[in-house]
């Protein structure tokens, strides 16, 4: 996939817009985990824009998102920052090999203690 459709799939997946990002900052201004990403929010939203969703996905700092979406409530044009990461994350995990997650090995993994989202997120990140 060239660098064009792979950044018009992320934009699919992840609903958002890096299109109508204006740098503001707003979305990095409001990031908890600002310090432990090598890329930020609105550089995210550019870097999709670009098509460099390949040197995204190879960055070690995309995990530190915590998914809290303070950047998309901050967001004034609705980008929805969190939802593009996310995506490069999908997109990240589904490169590095097969399926690490069946529906067959959820009953195991349920727990009290543990969110049901969290099972739900890991079965929809972790299958193809």
């Amino acid at each position: 996939m060239n660098k064009k459709d792979l950044a018009a799939e992320i934009i699919r997946i992840s609903g958002g817009s890096p299109e109508k990002c204006m740098r503001c900052g707003k979305c990095t201004g409001a990031c908890p985990a600002f310090d432990d990403m090598e890329v930020h929010p609105h550089q995210f939203a550019t870097m999709i824009r670009e098509g460099r969703v390949e040197e995204l996905a190879a960055k070690k700092g995309l995990y530190n998102c915590m998914s809290c979406f303070a950047c998309s409530e901050r967001c004034p044009r609705s980008v929805e920052p969190a939802r593009l990461i996310e995506a490069v994350r999908v997109y990240a995990l589904r490169q590095s090999g097969g399926n690490h997650l069946a529906a067959d090995d959820v009953p195991g993994l349920l727990d009290e203690a543990l969110p049901q989202q969290a099972i739900t997120s890991a079965l929809r990140k972790y299958a193809k």
